[in-house]
């Protein structure tokens, strides 16, 4: 497990409120602020187009970005923290990113990833579900994992791996309970009928004749009559 890093150029800004939000926009960047612990709020924007070639790369949530605003002599090292889009389309509005600190413990959310196909579904016909699909953990920024990626071939059907059978690096902490399920593996419920449906699954079956087709017009008049005569000898 290894942590990511990225780089991303900003640029400081002064106006604020809609109108000069709404400007910068226009001019293909997007507003963000830059906060933390024993700092004062540090209004940048970002190039629009950089920040989403970036999102669309990077797992957002777990990745450490070297945030370079000009005229500071070191680039912020930020998490980020929240991302605002326009209602329905794929533009950004605002960035908040959260500067972290070297050795100051970070609350991150890491994607679970699952590899194989497990024995219960290969051969008992099982179905593999996935409960869990990030796994919340507080680490210090160096130890922030990439990811969980976890081997399921193993597992047969009523089987699971839980939060506790993971193996995490000396100083990542679990936020959640360990006895919670990531994955397992289960039998198909079969589908519950209304009763509709229930009639129709209940009807007679179609009376076959020696060719093997069902039985039609005289031949199946016939047949019925035979089948209510056969029943009235065995109820007298």
């Amino acid at each position: 497990m290894t942590t990511t890093v990225a780089n991303l150029e900003a640029l400081p800004r002064d106006d604020t409120g809609k109108g000069a939000a709404r400007q910068l926009r226009r001019d293909g960047r997007v507003p963000a602020v830059v906060y933390g612990k024993d700092m004062e709020t540090v209004m940048v924007s970002v190039d629009a187009l950089a920040a989403q070639h970036l999102f669309q790369s990077i797992s957002v949530d777990n990745t450490i970005i070297h945030l370079g605003v000009e005229g500071d002599a070191e680039a912020h090292q930020t998490l980020v923290r929240e991302i605002q889009t326009h209602p329905y389309k794929n533009d950004l509005i605002h960035i908040d990113f959260l500067r972290i600190q070297e050795g100051v413990m970070v609350d991150v959310d890491i994607p679970i990833y699952l590899e194989g196909t497990p024995e219960g579904v290969k051969s008992s016909g099982g179905v593999l579900d996935q409960i869990i699909n990030e796994l919340p953990v507080r680490c210090i920024p160096s130890k922030i994992p990439e990811s969980f990626v976890i081997d399921v071939s193993a597992l047969e059907v009523y089987e699971a791996i839980h939060v506790y059978d993971l193996e995490l690096e000396e100083g990542v902490e679990v936020t959640i309970d360990e006895d919670r399920t990531i994955c397992s593996v289960t039998i198909p419920k079969a589908p519950v009928l209304d009763e509709e449906e229930a009639e129709e699954e209940a009807e007679e079956p179609e009376l076959i004749g020696e060719d093997g087709e069902p039985l039609e017009g005289e031949e199946l008049e016939e047949a019925e009559a035979a089948a209510e005569a056969a029943d009235d000898d065995a109820e007298g």
